[in-house]
This record gives structure tokens, C-alpha cells and sequence, in this order.
């Protein structure tokens, strides 16, 4: 069979619902030379029923791991494509029908280069789902700059690139379970890649949250983080330095980009958000120095 241009990379654990909305909005794509790879991460009930469904209009397979995180279920679909790009999403992410058309358009003109869309919430009246969006576009705002080559960071849930340069590099990082999006960034920019913008290339994030589930996430960023200035240090790349303006800019946004009662509540779930990321940093590091206390041992 010939090899499609693009195999899009979907990590999927137990939420069916959600993957099928993911497939549906797949099999919407105007761009068709494309193959979709879900990675079952070791989930009780698998995806194949629902994969199934698709069959007869979409190119989809399953690939089943056991449970390792995202990272290492990314790899495992990275093992599996026969695309000369690949392309990540997740499950809970709709890509809109030009996504692919996007991301294809961005490649051709640069090639070697780590491309990432743009990600809009779909759920506005979910406040978490809201303020993570809000975070997010700080984010993007901040560190990715408008010209090719200009952008530092990208999540996975809308980010694509050459599959021989992944593979070259060595792929996700698998002991990053959050935050291995922020470290393929930049391990691939330390590696001499650029990385380009293309907010053309929409996915819509339908993770519905609640407060619990809000904390937990940053909580985890926050560890995910701790281990990111780590393997910064372990390769020379700088020690941790708070970016002050970065956060400035995070507390602000709430006032500057919402309205009425919603600037409170904005506010208030990015103060939590910071307080769960330092939480989960300071966590993480205590782990840390315990484990090299133990080894010493």
C-alpha cells in the first residue's frame, strides 16, 4: 500500500465517548492522505469497538502498550506509522476539518521544522476548561513568536513534524508522564530544530473538569516541571529561573481578557492553578532528594 503523508498519533485510556468524538472529527478532514494510529495505554475495556466503527471511512488501527503514560504510548505509535509526517493529538481533542490541511501546508514550506496549531476550548461553560484555555493562550502569547522558527513551545494535542527527525532524536522522553510536550520543545530546539506556529491548524480541547480535576492536572504540571529543569541541568542547558514576566502576565490576564463575573472566577482558578504547580513542584523535588538519599544508602 502506499505510505499516506501524514499518521496521526491518538494515546487514548478508557474514554471511549471522547475518542469517538476525536474519530468522527477525523473522518471530517478535507485533507485525505492521512493514516490514524490509536494507542490503547493498557485500558480495562479497549478501543477496538470503537475504532471499528470507523473502519470503512477512516484508515484507523490500534496499537495496545501497557500503561506508561502518554509519552511512552506516543513512542509505541510512532513505532507503528509509515508517514513521512506525524501528527499528535488526543483523545478529547476534535480537530477541525482543515486541521490537517493546515499542519501539511505549514510542513511543505518548512519541513525539518516542529510545527504546532492552535488549541480553543470547546466547552465555555465549564470554568476550569475556561481558565486552562486562558493559561494556554498566555503561554503560546509569551514564548512563540509569530515568525518561522520563532516558537518554543507546543502541547501535544496539536503539534506535528518529520517522522525521521522524532525518531532521530529518540522520540517522548516515557519518565515524563506530564509535561513531555515542554521537553521534546526543548530537546528538539537544543538538537539545532526550529519550531513554527500555525494557528490555522485548530483542534478544539473538549476536557471537561472540575475544581478536583483542575487542581490535580497543575499539581502535576508542577512535577512535571521539577523534572524538566532537571534534565535541563543534567544537560548543561541552565539551571531554574523563575520567568517573572511570564507570570506576570498569567495574573493579568484574567482582568484584561475576561468580563463580569467571570474575571473573579478566572482569577481565582488561575491563582489555584499556580498554587497546584507549585505544590507539585516542591512535591516533586522532595521525592527527588528522598530517592538520592535512598540510592546513597
Amino acid at each position: 500500500m502506499t505510505a499516506p503523508l501524514f499518521s496521526v498519533v491518538i494515546p487514548t485510556f478508557s474514554r471511549p465517548i471522547q475518542l469517538r468524538e476525536c474519530l468522527t472529527a477525523l473522518a471530517a478532514q478535507r485533507f485525505e492522505s492521512f493514516e490514524a494510529i490509536i494507542v490503547d495505554d493498557g485500558a480495562p475495556a479497549p478501543p477496538q469497538p470503537v475504532a471499528a466503527e470507523f473502519a470503512p471511512r477512516l484508515n484507523v488501527s490500534v496499537v495496545r502498550t501497557n500503561h506508561g503514560g502518554p509519552a511512552a504510548a506516543r513512542n509505541h505509535g510512532v513505532q507503528r506509522a509509515r508517514g513521512r509526517f506525524l501528527a499528535f493529538t488526543d483523545d478529547d481533542c476534535r480537530p477541525a476539518p482543515g486541521w490537517l490541511e493546515a499542519l501539511a501546508q505549514c510542513l511543505r514550506a518548512h519541513p525539518d521544522h516542529l510545527v504546532g496549531g492552535r488549541t480553543l476550548n470547546a466547552l465555555v461553560d465549564n470554568p476550569c476548561a475556561a481558565a486552562s484555555q486562558l493559561i494556554l493562550d498566555v503561554v503560546y502569547r509569551h514564548y512563540n513568536g509569530p515568525q518561522p522558527g520563532g516558537a518554543r513551545f507546543f502541547a501535544t494535542n496539536n503539534m506535528a513534524m518529520a517522522a525521521e527527525r522524532l525518531r532521530a532524536i529518540g522520540g517522548f522522553d516515557p519518565d515524563f508522564t506530564t509535561s513531555e510536550d515542554r521537553e521534546l520543545c526543548d530537546r528538539w530546539a537544543r538538537r539545532g530544530g526550529a519550531l513554527t506556529y500555525a494557528p490555522d491548524a485548530l483542534v478544539y480541547h473538549a476536557h471537561r473538569m472540575r475544581l478536583r480535576d483542575f487542581w490535580r492536572q497543575h499539581f502535576g504540571y508542577g512535577r512535571g516541571a521539577w523534572r524538566y529543569h532537571q534534565s535541563r541541568a543534567r544537560h548543561g542547558a541552565g539551571q531554574f529561573h523563575p520567568d517573572w514576566k511570564f507570570y506576570r502576565r498569567l495574573l493579568a490576564a484574567p482582568f484584561v481578557c475576561e468580563r463580569g463575573l467571570r474575571v473573579p472566577v478566572s482569577a481565582t482558578l488561575v491563582a489555584i492553578s499556580q498554587a497546584a504547580n507549585t505544590a507539585g513542584f516542591l512535591y516533586e523535588r522532595r521525592c527527588s532528594a528522598r530517592a538520592q538519599t535512598s540510592g546513597a544508602g
